[in-house]
């Protein structure tokens, strides 16, 4: 035991992920990307708001989260 609080810290290692999307969800993210800007003053890439959008939606799904627990 080290005695520090701090646990260690888990793998950060990004992951590159290569998907295709279909032309109307692509202008969708694009579409929020834009209401992203407007509501919060700060332009992000589609690339960086999905990552986000995507760890909270899971975090949101019960059904998952009870699943993964079993």
């Amino acid at each position: 035991m080290t005695g520090l609080t701090l646990r260690k810290l888990p793998d950060r290692t990004p992951v590159k992920l290569a998907i295709t999307l279909p032309p109307d969800l692509h202008r969708r993210l694009q579409d929020y990307a834009a209401a992203y800007a407007d509501t919060y003053g700060a332009s992000e890439p589609v690339t960086e708001l999905v990552p986000a959008m995507l760890a909270q939606f899971l975090e949101a799904d019960r059904s998952f989260s009870r699943r993964q627990k079993a």
